[in-house]
């Protein structure tokens, strides 16, 4: 894990601009906060990370492409149309049968936007920047995830400079699916490591 951090520690003027303005159409009903809340949902968990889904899935079917974001994740990730602000600076870790690795960013909430789009509120929580870090088989347990006692847990802490993205193992019986099926397939969570992709046949992570 890195240790060199430059985080940005309090909001953007942006961020604090756009908090403020929400306030104040939630108070004055001019927007419906379980509405927003839905939209913002929708970004994080479906359109987000449909770009990261589709990396995976390229990799899962392609060898060459796989080695290609394996040496270079910010050119292999270019390739496909996603890039720039939040992505300038990847790297792919990939997950195997005795390796599990998860992301975390201590200090703040570093993330990769191209390709994941907005970080869920439980990443950018101090319980997971924290425990992530000093009990990470606790924190998969937490979200349904226990991989055996064989299976060494890598914990890589995102910054600034480095931006992680997990690779996560293609599960079983999927080899007659094409790449955009491949694609639906993957969630945020297993390209964060705090989940595994199920398999269609039984619904079960791989």
């Amino acid at each position: 894990m890195a240790d060199d951090h430059e985080h940005q520690t309090v909001p953007s003027d942006i961020a604090l601009r756009v908090k403020a303005l929400e306030s104040v159409l939630v108070e004055k009903e001019m927007v419906d906060r379980a509405e927003l809340d839905a939209v913002v949902d929708t970004y994080e968990n479906r359109i987000g990370p449909r770009n990261g889904a589709r990396v995976v899935a390229r990799a899962w079917t392609d060898p060459v492409y796989k080695a290609r974001l394996l040496a270079n994740a910010t050119e292999a990730i270019a390739e496909l149309g996603y890039g720039g602000a939040q992505g300038e600076h990847m790297v792919v870790v990939e997950n195997a049968p005795k390796v599990h690795n998860l992301v975390v960013c201590t200090l703040c909430s570093c993330y990769p936007w191209p390709t994941l789009g907005l970080p869920p509120v439980w990443y950018k929580s101090a319980g997971y920047r924290s425990r992530a870090v000093i009990d990470p088989r606790g924190v998969l347990r937490e979200f349904g995830l226990e991989p055996p006692d064989d299976v060494e847990i890598r914990v890589w802490d995102s910054t600034a400079e480095i931006r992680y993205l997990v690779l996560p193992e293609r599960p079983a019986d999927t080899e007659h699916l094409t790449e955009a099926e491949l694609a639906e397939l993957v969630t945020r969570d297993s390209m964060i490591g705090v989940a595994t992709v199920a398999s269609p046949r039984t619904g079960d992570a791989a």
